[in-house]
């Protein structure tokens, strides 16, 4: 059985759109909305505030799953940790279902850690609608733009609004442009974030000094502005995870489902063997449903049910390579829809450096994906055609690749025209997969998952649906100035090599990057730092602390050296070098909280320095400061 998901539209978006008369409305569309069951939300979040980010550890939840039985099963076992399997947990374990997952690797070390770190409706979704006259992208758009106001209002510190700037070389692209934008402003309604609005090129290169006056031969005749959300992904998933295992969710991260068991009469799948990858063991969980939410590798997973089962996923791949700040100015980002080969272009702020890229190429599916020089070669050279300053190839200051997870019939070959939308298969009985998507929609997608699972398992949940109006772990009592109280309030202690410590201020920098990412929680890492001598920077020139490694090892499930630097932290994306120096002391303070060997310290080092080898930098100079 194979379906497309139900898109849920907001009332403001209906009513934007019945005004617009772009759409009639059918029965399909329905509104959901928690606020009809508020006291399980205020239940939800006093526990998670009261548990202050206090997580079971992972011995905890090792136990846990393996003390599942036939007899006593999980209600839900999800196969996934990305954004799509973690959001399943948290709204499984919230709707008082008992829920575990297991992830092979770490929380979203796939394609939910290397997105565009965009929270969007899909501008250009809403112009293929229209081109195409297809309903399905129209109503993509709505669904997303019901989305992106929840994850943004869930978790404020790691999400923002983010202007963007689309060029208009030609006098007929300011009209076109002027119009999809404004629709896309009127299509979120209520929930839009601030007004488009047209700029002539004189204030244009005013709001974006870099934006060149021509490109081959035709001068900029202005610019659109128009407003979405971004978001450090990586981070979002993780404090999906918290929360979910705060709210009861047995999860964990390097251990991987290596079978399935079926009951030998039905046929039903009822559970999974697991292995463990950091300590080498074997154990099996028992669960009425298992959800299937492992990303490009979903067909795998599906495969160990039933042998040479029609693949789902088409994979595509999007590169990304990150150059200095003064590519674009802070808070506004460029977005060409159409390059020379027909694919998007962008270029964004993002944690003080510079993001760019582009999105749909087909690829092959791998546990590291890494961008090709061509890939990174054609990037620079299409950014550069937009820009008045030279686009140099040493500026790089890392590249990725990441793999989308599309869905459609598999003899389709251009993965730019795939739709985005998700889908749920069950099949064989009692195991159901969730496909496609994207990083906007993974709530909405969680949600339908969940649906499906308590009717064919016959499961008995609490109540409906709460994760809309969730705030999720590091949320309570946040506000945009909270980072005046950290820089306030506490100092961090460093210690150099020769064992002296000595203080330091806890300066803007450093305790804006502690609030925008662990929230109000980082008041417990700015303690570490001031009482432990761990407020030493990691790497120079960035605001990582080593209190972080300490505080994502006891309260994040960070098990690893490179769960530090790529997902825990943005280092590895940030800028690959600094990273590779930060390695061996994020290595260091692990072993101490880990109590590892030194053969365990060997192997953390050996693994970290060939995961970095998949990221494409140029060798930047860096600054030894042993004080910084």
């Amino acid at each position: 059985m194979l379906r497309r998901a139900k898109t849920l539209l907001g009332g403001g978006a209906i009513a934007a759109v019945a005004a617009f008369g772009c759409v009639a409305l059918s029965s399909d569309f329905e509104v959901w909305a928690s606020s009809e069951h508020p006291s399980a939300t205020i239940m939800w979040k006093r526990q998670i505030e009261s548990l202050a980010g206090k997580v079971p550890g992972r011995a905890e939840q090792r136990s846990a799953l393996a003390g599942s039985s036939p007899a006593a099963p999980f209600d839900l076992l999800v196969i996934g940790g990305g954004a799509t399997g973690c959001g399943v947990a948290l709204d499984a374990a919230t709707r008082g279902l008992r829920v575990g997952l297991i992830e092979r690797d770490d929380f979203s070390s796939g394609t939910s850690s290397r997105s565009t770190k965009l929270v969007h409706g899909g501008v250009r979704y809403l112009e293929k609608a229209f081109q195409k006259l297809d309903i399905g992208e129209l109503r993509l758009v709505f669904h997303a733009l019901d989305e992106r106001y929840h994850m943004l209002r869930n978790a404020p510190h790691l999400c923002a609004p983010l202007a963007i700037m689309t060029p208009c070389y030609e006098v007929w692209e300011v009209p076109y442009y002027w119009a999809g934008l404004k629709l896309y402003d009127l299509i979120a309604g209520r929930q839009l974030l601030h007004l488009s609005r047209f700029y002539s090129a004189n204030q244009s290169k005013f709001l974006f000094p870099t934006i060149s006056q021509t490109d081959h031969g035709r001068s900029l005749k202005g610019t659109i502005v128009y407003y979405d959300g971004q978001f450090n992904d990586s981070r979002f998933n993780v404090a999906l995870a918290v929360t979910a295992a705060l709210c009861g969710a047995a999860v964990l991260n390097h251990a991987e489902v290596v079978a399935l068991h079926k009951d030998n009469l039905t046929g039903s799948v009822k559970g999974a063997r697991v292995h463990d990858h950091l300590t080498g063991e074997e154990f099996d969980v028992h669960a009425k449903v298992i959800i299937n939410a492992a990303g490009p590798f979903s067909d795998e997973v599906r495969g160990l049910a039933v042998e040479n089962m029609k693949p789902l996923i088409t994979p595509s791949s999007g590169v990304h390579v990150v150059l200095p700040d003064y590519y674009s100015p802070d808070g506004m980002g460029l977005i060409v829809p159409k390059t020379k080969d027909g694919r998007v272009i962008f270029m964004l702020p993002w944690l003080g450096k510079t993001l760019a890229g582009t999105t749909d190429s087909s690829t092959t599916i791998t546990m590291l994906p890494e961008p090709q020089e061509n890939e990174i070669q054609f990037i620079l050279d299409a950014i550069s055609d937009y820009l008045c300053v030279k686009v140099r190839r040493t500026d790089v200051h890392s590249a990725w690749s990441g793999i989308r997870p599309l869905v459609s019939d598999p003899s389709l070959t251009n993965t730019a025209n795939i739709s985005r939308e998700h889908i749920i298969t069950e099949g064989p009985e009692g195991l159901v997969t969730i496909a496609g998507g994207k990083w906007t929609t993974y709530r909405s997608m969680a949600e339908d998952a969940v649906d499906l699972a308590i009717r064919i398992g016959s499961l008995k949940p609490t109540n409906f649906c709460v994760t809309k109006d969730l705030a999720l772990a590091g949320t309570a009592d946040w506000d945009p100035a909270f980072f005046t109280l950290l820089a306030q309030q506490f100092i961090r202690m460093k210690k150099t090599r020769s064992g002296k410590v000595f203080p330091g201020v806890m300066d803007t920098s450093i305790s804006h990057h502690l609030s925008c990412s662990y929230g109000s929680l980082a008041q417990q890492v700015a303690v570490i730092a001031q009482d432990e001598g761990l407020g030493k920077r990691l790497a120079h020139g960035y605001p990582y602390l080593e209190a972080e490694v300490a505080y994502c090892a006891r309260n994040e499930y960070c098990e690893t050296a490179v769960d530090f630097i790529a997902r825990r932290s943005r280092l590895a994306f940030l800028d690959t070098n600094a990273a590779a120096k930060a390695v061996p002391r994020v290595v260091e303070i692990l072993a101490t909280e880990h109590k590892w060997n030194r053969a365990r310290r060997k192997l953390e080092l050996k693994s970290a320095f060939a995961f970095l080898e998949t990221f494409k930098a140029s060798k930047n100079t860096q600054f030894e400061d042993l004080k910084h």
